[in-house]
């Protein structure tokens, strides 16, 4: 039995997420993650307001911290390490973290300093993204080939499962291809709820601000590779690839497909709620699938992990 643990992104978080890791955990998810935020992590995560959670410079450090408490639950209970890791956008921080590339405290340094420059990014344009339903790839690619050609600006995102792809443009953009798509062979494309067209060139200032972070850190070798999204291979220069991962389309899809090819028979998602699960089994339908997303889920799947 060879495992992989994957870690969500941005849009899983919820007002009352992590409540059993923050009661287990005030000397990581209190003391040190308030020291690095200078706010409290557990008042936002406990109490919201969901406006305020949803924020990209809040959520981002509130999920990478809980689910890192998470992963280190887990990982003390199993006993030994994955084969492979991944995480979706945001996560694939807390990947680095948990294979021991920076401790605890750098990468909420770095996740901190990561949403406050998407955040501010998205604020000086108006722009968005857009789910497109019963789309492959090769169609997704040329409904935004087309949109610019024509002098508009829209990019393949996030190519997550089969016939789950996201794109990222400007608002008008976003509005033309919902209203356009169908007639380019798109069943469906649904307008999402964020701040910005995140993974795409809308996102290069804050890539150049996330480099000086990212310069001055320190990062160690992975005690297991962890697959990156930007290229669904395992992470060569890791800080090359965090500034790239901002500009370039999610391919957590051909990740998950390169991590089973690589002999992994069983995913782990660690941390709020189960996104990269539901990946897994669209993608790759023959594996096991195994959640934790609260603290008592880790004995019964520590205990799967065990029984070979």
């Amino acid at each position: 039995m060879s495992y992989a643990v994957l870690f969500p992104g941005q849009g899983s978080q919820y007002v009352g997420m992590g409540a059993d890791v923050f009661a287990a955990r005030p000397d990581l998810l209190g003391t040190a993650a308030d020291g690095v935020l200078g706010w409290s992590l557990r008042d936002l995560c406990a109490e919201g307001p969901e406006e305020d959670l949803t924020r990209t410079d809040r959520a981002q450090p509130a999920l990478y911290a809980t689910a890192y408490a998470l992963w280190e639950a887990f990982r003390e209970a199993v006993g030994f390490d994955p084969v492979a890791g991944a995480g979706h956008s945001l996560g694939e921080y807390t990947a680095l973290a948990a294979a021991g590339v920076f401790d605890f405290s750098t990468g909420l340094h770095l996740v901190a300093a990561r949403g406050a420059a998407m955040d501010v990014a998205a604020r000086r344009g108006d722009s968005g993204m857009a789910a497109l339903i019963g789309v492959d790839e090769a169609t997704a690619e040329d409904v935004a080939a087309t949109r610019r050609d024509a002098g508009g600006e829209l990019w393949v995102a996030n190519l997550n499962a089969p016939g789950q792809i996201v794109v990222a443009g400007g608002s008008d953009d976003i509005a033309w291809v919902a209203e356009n798509g169908r007639d380019l062979g798109v069943r469906r494309a649904i307008p999402l709820k964020v701040a910005g067209a995140f993974h795409s060139p809308y996102m290069k200032t804050a890539a150049a601000e996330l480099a000086a972070a990212l310069s001055a850190t320190h990062f160690a070798p992975p005690r297991f590779p962890i697959y990156a999204n930007a290229t669904a291979a395992p992470v060569g220069d890791v800080a090359t690839n965090l500034g790239e991962q901002l500009v370039n389309p999610v391919r957590f899809a051909a990740t998950l497909e390169a991590m089973a090819a690589a002999g992994v028979d069983t995913f782990v998602h660690v941390g709020p709620g189960d996104v990269t699960a539901g990946m897994v089994k669209r993608t790759v339908p023959d594996v096991r699938v195994l959640v934790v997303s609260v603290l008592d889920d880790i004995p019964p799947v520590a205990e799967a992990l065990n029984v070979q």
